[in-house]
């Protein structure tokens, strides 16, 4: 729970939640080991009043009795014992707090190699990733890793924070320089909004407040940055994808023959007395109302949760999706798409899975591995014949009944899904579905 020191600003905050005017930004840290992660999100928590006052005297207890002064800022986001105990980010911490203007979701991903996997779950959904450099070290090979794999994800902005300013004399030079060399680097991607910003989360210069050391630096501390980011264009309002994940039949004598269609609006909008088109039949109906807990909509967007009925009655089931006549998804049985494996045991054309996209869950096996990518160098390598732990690669799927999906590019929501391994229930992989290549020309 967030405790501003500003008893207006609480109470502000409280309007806005419970109004729901104030709009939530998700968040993702990453880069390598020892960058600073988990002591920039303890700044901001800290320096936002989102943290209470015994968690923060536990803390700093914690803090004296390994030896040292003060309060070490990663141990309020760094929750397992052996996290503290190495001083590294193993698994996904979340956090919340809020300002007047947004709410926040944090997730401090790992920054080891052996945790990709873990980085991979918690930049998912992410808005913004905010990827740290050391500025003593400059640019690593896992700072590529994680703005590659961040804009694989499809996070539409990037901030590239210089942290640890304070051990290289405030230089600007020495941020100038390291400015330079990862814009040329990200130049290769695929990426439109990436900012830069030193800072000091240990001493919080251009963290929340601007501090005295950086006057060369104009633009703005990283969370006024964030407040200010403009991201209403990053939804899709004009695919409307509507996947049904329960029907609603109470079958009371008030509501006897009530038919209502629950789940959250993935993309795009809707509005009573519009035409639909459910899938995978293709009859077509009529919007005739949209429900929620707190009262009827004349038009319904994402990413609202509601209860859609219609004006005939359609035999619709979980994993169906409701869209529009003449913007619809693919049908697929065969998709290609990049995956993330995330299971000790290697990607295995012979095993069955399930994959599960939006509601619906559909038997799956791999086809085919069209190449393993390195991260790093950015290199296909068309002679792998298998995915292991945390490896990223292009693949071809083919599913026992059609999937409705979108290229992720243009819808994250009904572009991703996960592989489930049968045997064992686990998830083995996460994927991004893509448009299947285009074969070259034949030769004249």
């Amino acid at each position: 729970m967030t405790t501003p020191s500003d008893p207006n600003d609480a109470a502000e905050i409280a309007a806005n939640v419970f109004s729901r005017k104030i709009e939530l930004m998700r968040l993702a840290t990453a880069g390598s080991v020892d960058d600073g992660k988990s002591t920039l999100l303890g700044r901001l928590l800290v320096d936002t009043k989102a943290v209470f006052e015994d968690q923060l005297d536990h803390v700093r207890d914690v803090t004296q009795r390994r030896g040292s002064e003060g309060v070490d800022l990663a141990l309020i986001t760094d929750g397992l014992r052996a996290e503290r105990e190495q001083g590294i980010t193993i698994d996904v911490a979340y956090r919340y707090f809020a300002t007047p203007k947004r709410s926040f979701i944090l997730a401090d991903t790992p920054g080891h190699v052996q945790y990709t996997r873990n980085m991979v779950t918690g930049a998912s959904t992410a808005n913004v990733a905010i990827i740290l450099v050391d500025a003593r070290n400059g640019i690593v090979t896992q700072t590529k890793r994680h703005a590659f794999i961040s804009t694989l994800l499809g996070i539409p902005h990037l901030i590239i924070a210089v942290n640890k300013m304070d051990l290289v004399d405030w230089s600007e030079a020495r941020y100038e320089e390291i400015r330079g060399e990862f814009r040329e680097w990200i130049a290769k991607l695929d990426v439109h909004d990436v900012r830069y910003l030193p800072m000091s989360a240990l001493f919080g210069d251009m963290v929340v407040t601007r501090g005295d050391n950086m006057p060369w630096f104009q633009g703005r501390p990283l969370l006024s940055a964030l407040e200010n980011l403009e991201t209403s264009s990053d939804l899709n309002l004009i695919d409307f994808r509507f996947p049904v994940q329960y029907v609603s039949r109470p079958q009371t004598p008030e509501l006897h023959d009530f038919r209502g269609y629950m789940g959250q609006i993935e993309s795009g909008a809707v509005t009573v007395g519009d035409d639909i088109v459910h899938l995978p039949s293709g009859l077509t109906s009529k919007v005739k109302e949209i429900i929620t807990y707190d009262g009827n909509l004349e038009t319904a967007h994402t990413p609202q949760s509601v209860c859609i009925t219609l004006e005939d009655n359609l035999d619709i089931s979980r994993g169906d999706m409701i869209v529009r006549p003449g913007n619809v998804p693919r049908m697929e049985r065969e998709i290609e798409a990049t995956i993330c494996w995330m299971s000790d045991s290697l990607m295995n054309t012979s095993t069955k899975y399930r994959l599960k996209h939006t509601t619906n869950e559909v038997r799956a096996r791999v086809k085919e591995l069209r190449y393993r990518i390195d991260v790093n160098s950015l290199h296909r390598d068309e002679e792998a014949t298998e995915l292991g732990l945390n490896e990223i690669g292009r693949v071809v799927i083919k599913t026992q009944r059609p999937v409705l999906c979108d290229d992720y590019s243009t819808n994250r929501a009904t572009g991703a899904f996960i592989l489930i391994e049968e045997e064992t229930n686990q998830t083995v992989g996460a994927g991004m579905i893509w448009k299947k290549s285009v074969p070259p020309p034949p030769p004249e």
